[in-house]
C-alpha cells in the first residue's frame, strides 16, 4: 500500500465528461494517424524512392514500438504520474510526426514511425489510468464509452483525409495535422486534468522490460510479417518463436521477482482474468474484420474501394452510437448478460454480413454491419470497465498495459489468423482467392469469436459489484 505522501491530488467525484474528451483527444490523435497513412503509402513510396511493399515496414516499425514500450507504461505512469507521462507522450508522438514529415527515406521514415510509436504506446494505457483512478465505479462504463468515442472517430475520418490531403496538398501535411492537434491537447491535459493517480519509486525490473519488449516485439513484429510479407515470412516465424521463448522465460522470472514490471500474479483475480482471456478471443476473430470485410465487398462481390469503405462504415457508425447508451445497456442486462449478449450478437451478426450480397440486399448487409459495431462496442465497453475495476489502485498501470498488449497482440494474429484461412482455402481449392475462401474466413472468423463465451459462463453473481460502487476504490473479493 502507498502512504499519503505518495499519493497525488485525487478528484472527490471523478473526471467529468468533458474531461474524458480531453483525454480521447490524444487516442483520436493515434487512432486516425494509424489509418490515414494506408492511403497515402503510394505517394510516400513514389517521393523517398521505395516500394509500397517495402514501406509497409514502416507500418510495422510502428506496431513495435507499442509492443517495446506500453508494458513499462504502468511503471512510468506510477513514477513521474499519470498526467505527466500523458503530456510527454503526446509530445513525443508530435516530435514523431515531424519526423516523419521530413523523412527522405525508407530508413529515416522507419526510425520516424517507430518515435510516433513510442509516444503512441503510452496515451491508451495512460489515459485509461488516469480515468480509471478518477471514476465511481458506477460511472465507469459509460466514461470508458466516451473516452472511445472520438477514438472510433480516428479510423472513420483517416481514410478520406489521408486522400484529401495527399490529392490537394501533399503526404507531408498527414503527420504535420497532428502538431496542432497534439499541442492542445497538452495544454488541455495540463489545465484541466487533475493530478491523479498513485506516485511510488519502485526500482525498474530492467531485465524483465527487456524480455518483455523482446516477447511482445517478436510476436507482433512476427505476426506482421507473416500477415503482410515486407519481409520473407521466415523472418516472420524466426520472430514469432523468439518472442514465445522469451516470454515464458519472462513469465516463469517474474513470479520469482519482488517488483516485476508486469506482476503474473494479477492474473489470479478471477474478473481480469476472465475480461483479458475472453476480451483476447474475441478480438482473435472480430480483429479481422477490417481485413476481411473489404477483401469480401471488391474480391467477393466487386465493389469499388469507395463503394467498399462507405458500406463498411456502418460498422463504426454503430460502434459509435453504442457510446451513448453503454451504461443503460450495462445496468439494463447485468454484467455477465451484457457480454454474453454482446458476444452472440457480433458472431451472428458476423456471419450473416458474409453472405447478403450487396447488390442484391444492400440495407440488409449494411445493417448487418451495424449491429456487428453495436455488439463489438458493447463487448469491450464493459469488458475493460469489469478488468479495471477488478484490480486494486496500484494494480491499475499494470492492469491498463496489460490490456493494450493483449489488444495488439489479438489484433496482429487476427489477420495472420485470416490471412492463413485465406491461402490454406484457396490451395485446397486449387483455384485463386474466390467469394468462397471469403466465406469461410469470415464464418471462422466468427467461430473464433464465439468462443470467448467459455470465459464468461463462470462470472459470478456478485460480480457487478464492481461497477456499482459510488466511489473510485475497488470492490474486492467478488469472486
Amino acid at each position: 500500500m502507498t502512504n499519503a505522501a505518495d499519493t497525488e491530488k485525487t478528484a472527490p467525484q471523478g473526471l467529468s465528461r468533458a474531461t474524458s474528451l480531453i483525454l480521447a483527444a490524444a487516442l483520436f490523435m493515434e487512432m486516425m494517424d494509424s489509418t490515414v497513412i494506408a492511403t497515402a503509402l503510394p505517394s510516400i513510396a513514389a517521393d523517398i524512392g521505395t516500394s509500397p511493399v517495402s514501406l509497409k515496414l514502416a507500418l510495422t516499425s510502428y506496431l513495435v514500438a507499442l509492443a517495446v514500450f506500453i508494458p513499462i507504461s504502468g511503471w512510468l505512469s506510477d513514477r513521474v504520474g499519470a498526467r505527466n507521462l500523458l503530456s510527454i507522450a503526446m509530445l513525443v508522438f508530435i516530435i514523431g510526426s515531424i519526423a516523419c514529415a521530413f523523412s527522405d527515406s525508407l530508413g529515416s521514415f522507419v526510425l520516424s514511425r517507430f518515435l510516433q510509436g513510442m509516444g503512441g504506446s503510452m496515451m491508451t494505457p495512460v489515459a485509461r489510468i488516469l480515468l480509471v483512478r478518477a471514476t465511481p465505479r458506477d460511472q465507469l462504463v459509460s466514461a470508458m464509452a466516451w473516452l472511445a468515442v472520438p477514438a472510433l472517430m480516428g479510423p472513420m475520418m483517416g481514410p478520406p483525409i489521408g486522400g484529401f490531403l495527399t490529392s490537394y496538398l501533399s503526404w507531408h501535411w498527414i503527420f504535420l495535422v497532428n502538431i496542432p492537434i497534439g499541442i492542445l491537447g497538452i495544454i488541455m491535459t495540463q489545465k484541466f486534468i487533475p493530478r491523479l493517480g498513485i506516485r511510488r519509486k519502485t526500482p525498474l525490473d530492467l531485465a524483465g522490460f527487456i524480455l518483455s519488449a523482446t516477447a511482445f516485439s517478436g510476436i507482433v513484429f512476427g505476426l506482421s510479417v507473416i500477415s503482410l510479407p515486407a519481409l520473407h515470412p521466415a523472418f516472420g516465424i524466426a520472430a514469432v518463436i523468439v518472442g514465445v521463448i522469451a516470454g515464458v522465460t519472462y513469465w516463469r522470472r517474474a513470479k520469482r521477482h519482488a517488483t516485476p514490471l508486469l506482476n503474473p500474479k494479477i492474473f489470479s483475480n478471477g474478473l481480469f482474468f476472465r475480461s483479458i482471456a475472453g476480451g483476447f478471443v474475441f478480438r482473435l476473430g472480430i480483429g479481422a474484420t477490417p481485413f476481411l470485410l473489404p477483401l469480401l465487398l471488391q474480391v467477393g462481390y466487386g465493389l469499388s474501394p469507395v463503394e467498399s469503405g462507405l458500406t463498411t462504415f456502418a460498422g463504426a457508425l454503430g460502434a459509435i452510437a453504442f457510446k451513448f447508451v453503454a451504461q443503460r445497456y450495462y445496468r439494463f442486462f447485468g454484467l455477465k448478460r451484457a457480454l454474453m449478449l454482446a458476444v452472440v450478437t457480433a458472431v451472428c451478426a458476423l456471419s450473416a454480413s458474409g453472405f447478403i450480397p450487396p447488390a442484391e440486399a444492400i440495407w440488409l448487409l449494411l445493417a448487418a454491419l451495424l449491429l456487428a459495431g453495436i455488439a463489438r462496442s458493447a463487448f469491450f465497453t464493459v469488458a475493460t470497465a469489469m478488468a479495471l475495476s477488478a484490480v486494486s489502485d496500484e494494480e491499475t498501470g499494470q492492469a491498463s498495459a496489460l490490456v493494450s498488449v493483449a489488444q495488439n497482440i489479438s489484433i496482429a494474429l487476427a489477420v495472420a489468423l485470416a490471412g492463413s484461412v485465406l491461402q490454406a482455402s484457396s490451395y485446397l481449392r486449387g483455384a485463386e482467392l474466390g467469394l468462397i475462401d471469403l466465406r469461410i474466413a469470415v464464418l471462422t472468423a466468427a467461430g473464433v469469436s464465439a468462443c470467448a463465451i467459455l470465459f464468461l459462463v463462470g462470472l459470478a453473481k456478485g460480480a457487478d459489484r464492481i461497477l456499482t460502487s459510488r466511489d473510485t476504490t475497488k470492490t474486492e473479493g467478488v469472486e
